[in-house]
């Protein structure tokens, strides 16, 4: 048991570091968001599908069917979150997107006191003020002043991205009895299927234009970091603590944050350092209080 729990944790680490690459790729494709996150649905719930059949596991119909509406929603969520935080990583650095986006443990802690009834505690507020300032580092106000528009607007889709990723964990805790893949499946479906009106009424698809380079980058994007990386997360969550995979998780900002800089050679001052420090650390804080 304990070679399992092993194993499952370098794999568990596999999957936050594939995560972690997505901005890098996302900056690499000339394709609009909206049209990315319809082939990243699409794609990835084709994918996640054959991944069950060659398990040899057929899909949970009756807890699909006692869950659509609110799987539906949550579909809803998950294409918003996404087109926002693609937009954020093509309007600003990596780096700065990927810290907006990790602002989503204390959107959760104010979303729950406002919709859940629940109580803040001192700690819990502590972390939301650490976050706060953090960002405001992170943005770099105090060094340079307001951000340019392109900059701004990469700011604000980011928390944006973080907003709806916080309404779609919300809405996954109304969300029972039907297993992890399932649920996944329908929810990259619905954010596939709920994007093909805009994108018939926008003409989105005759812009769509595949070279060969961008279809490589897009077979990985839907493959690896949609079916493969989601097929390890889920696998091995089950065999790991909670704590456990809380601490894991942020493998995946730090690995965008130290790819942004390696590769895009991204820059970042020494107090959007300490900036992603805090966002981070009271994003940790955030888990432990929760």
């Amino acid at each position: 048991m304990g070679e399992e729990n092993k194993v499952s944790k370098y794999l568990f680490l596999v999957s936050m570091v594939i995560f972690g690459t997505i901005g890098i790729f996302r900056r690499l494709l000339p394709i609009d968001s909206v049209m990315l996150v319809f082939l990243r649905g699409a794609g990835g719930a084709l994918v996640l599908t054959l991944f069950l059949l060659i398990c040899r596991r057929h899909p949970d119909f009756d807890g699909i069917r006692r869950n659509l509406a609110k799987l539906t929603v949550s579909g809803i969520f998950l294409g918003l979150n996404w087109i926002f935080l693609f937009e954020s990583y093509t309007y600003t650095t990596v780096a700065t997107a990927t810290l907006c986006y990790y602002m989503s443990p204390v959107f959760l802690i104010i979303a729950s006191v406002f919709f859940l009834h629940e109580t803040m505690s001192l700690p819990k507020g502590f972390c939301v003020l650490l976050a706060i300032i953090g960002m405001v580092f992170v943005s770099g106000v105090p060094e340079s002043g307001i951000p340019q528009a392109a900059e701004l607007r990469g700011v604000v889709c980011g928390l944006a991205a973080a907003v709806f990723y916080t309404a779609m964990i919300m809405t996954n805790k109304m969300i029972h009895h039907i297993g992890a893949y399932d649920k996944t499946i329908v929810q990259l479906a619905v954010a596939a299927v709920a994007l093909i009106p805009y994108l018939t009424v926008t003409q989105g698809w005759s812009s769509f234009q595949l070279t060969g380079l961008t279809l490589v980058l897009l077979a990985v994007v839907i493959i690896v970091h949609t079916g493969i990386a989601c097929a390890i997360y889920f696998s091995t969550m089950e065999s790991l603590k909670a704590q456990t995979i809380a601490v894991f998780s942020y493998v995946d900002p730090i690995t965008a944050i130290l790819l942004s800089a390696l590769l895009l050679h991204e820059p970042m001052s020494l107090l959007n350092g300490i900036g992603a420090v805090m966002v981070l650390g009271a994003a940790v804080l955030c888990d432990k209080c929760s």
